[in-house]
């Protein structure tokens, strides 16, 4: 039985896939990731700030493909950029980093365990010891 499983990388800021260059180097990797884990590509699109996978594979399976993905044309992409910035610059992101809530963002934060345990025993109501 096959089973087609898909997974796309989304570019979270530009269209870093519209660079002829890079695109064919994110596509290049995903079909030599694809030959080196043995999985069979049945479709793969690209668009200016995505790629799309199709793989005969589970979805456990195409969710590691797209983390190794992502982490290869990452790297990539870091030093292939890092060439033609300024070193003042930031370091773009192929696929983008999510953005982190600070603490100050949390409606509620955990305290530790000492928090809800009183400070001292409370003597029994009933008066037994």
């Amino acid at each position: 039985m096959t089973t087609a499983t898909r997974v796309s990388l989304r570019a979270l800021d530009g269209e870093p896939l519209s660079d002829a260059r890079v695109e064919s180097t994110v596509t290049a990797q995903a079909h030599a990731l694809a030959e080196r884990t043995g999985l069979h590509i049945l479709e793969l699109l690209t668009e200016p700030t995505t790629i799309t996978v199709v793989l005969d594979a589970d979805r456990l399976t195409a969710l590691a493909f797209a983390a190794e993905l992502r982490r290869t044309t990452a790297r990539w992409y870091a030093a292939h950029t890092r060439r033609e910035r300024n070193e003042d610059e930031p370091e773009p992101a192929l696929w983008g980093e999510p953005r982190h809530k600070s603490d100050d963002d949390e409606p509620w934060k955990p305290g530790s365990l000492d928090d809800w345990l009183p400070d001292t025993p409370e003597e029994d109501p009933g008066g037994d010891p």
